[in-house]
């Protein structure tokens, strides 16, 4: 049993990774996230005898992104293994965002995801992880106590999403009024390629979360019709593997809207080109904010609710809403010493 070596990668960022005012696309910072954590939890799993294998990607905490990062600037990530379980493990990262005129940095996303390690000779063969060393035995139980909470909430997410969503309205059904959940809600098609997948042939979870988080940015950007940027991305649940050759439809729409912050769920279906087999891939809520021309926030216009569906899910994303708040709120207050 050992500690894991923590790993950094950087990469400075280009026109094709921001919007048109310069904003870093939050699904380019997801995707380098998951990158990393992929890196370090399968250089750890290979450490031992047996099977080859390569840690895939099966949940995503709550993200915060802290602050926006720009074209120029230069991200630092750094992932590290805290907790392992006998088939899984947590990795924590974190994104840093340096100005490399002036040489000054900012924190700016702090991520943890689960991985599961899968054998190279047989996809659907999960492998041992082996122990880390943790530097207290309070360190270990907070670490299962995540792991225990994640385990409960992926099994809840999994019944809540099982119904795949009917396809989005033809371009040729009269237009809905602005500001309701049907004139923004949007969908992208994609034929997975082998770019988009892993040894194993499924896609790459970075991959996936891109993808989501361009279809939530099209969402918020219809809704408000203004610069809009990711503020946080709640949990990203991969409830099943998506294999290359498949189509993925990733639809979002809107499900609650604060004074200044937009609520998108955001569902990842996906089906074979050869079997008649269609199900429910990824899910996950998006937070959107809109931004001034000086990356100020702007008020966001209300969501018209129309049935009893759309005002089921604006209150339990309301609800969700005050939770995430209150506890922005107690992460501020001084703790006792």
């Amino acid at each position: 049993m050992s500690a894991a070596s923590p790993l950094q990668i950087c990469r400075i960022m280009r026109p094709d990774d921001a919007n048109i005012v310069g904003n870093v696309h939050g699904g380019i910072i997801l995707k380098m996230i998951e990158e990393a954590g992929c890196i370090v939890g399968t250089r750890h799993c290979n450490t031992q005898t047996g099977d080859r294998c390569l840690a895939a990607l099966v949940r995503v905490e709550k993200t915060e992104f802290l602050s926006p990062m720009f074209i120029g600037e230069v991200a630092h990530v750094t992932a590290e293994i805290t907790y392992t379980s006998k088939h899984s493990l947590e990795v924590q990262v974190k994104v840093l965002a340096e100005n490399i005129l002036t040489g000054t940095k900012k924190l700016a996303n702090k991520a943890a995801l689960w991985y599961v390690p899968c054998s190279l000779k047989n996809v659907n063969k999960v492998m041992d992880v082996p122990p880390i060393k943790y530097a207290s035995e309070v360190q270990e139980q907070q670490g299962r106590k995540r792991y225990e909470a994640q385990k409960l909430e992926r099994l809840e997410t999994k019944a809540r999403t099982e119904k795949v969503l009917p396809p989005p309205l033809n371009p040729g059904d009269p237009p809905k009024e602005k500001h309701t959940v049907g004139f923004s809600q949007s969908s992208l098609i994609h034929l997975v390629g082998p770019s988009d997948c892993t040894l194993h042939s499924y896609v790459h979870g970075g991959v996936t979360m891109k993808l989501m988080d361009e279809v939530a940015g099209i969402v918020a950007f219809r809704h408000c019709n203004t610069n809009i940027v990711t503020a946080s991305v709640d949990a990203i649940n991969f409830h099943r593997k998506i294999d290359k050759g498949c189509v993925v439809t990733v639809t979002g729409r809107l499900t609650y809207v604060s004074k200044r912050s937009m609520e998108i769920e955001v569902l990842v279906d996906a089906s074979s080109l050869v079997e008649a087999d269609q199900y429910r891939a990824v899910s996950a809520f998006f937070t959107f904010i809109s931004l001034d021309k000086d990356n100020k926030p702007l008020p966001v216009p209300p969501l018209m609710i129309d049935g009893e569906e759309e005002q089921r899910r604006s209150k339990e994303g309301e609800a969700r809403y005050l939770q995430s708040k209150a506890k922005r709120l107690a992460d501020r207050e001084p703790q006792p010493e």
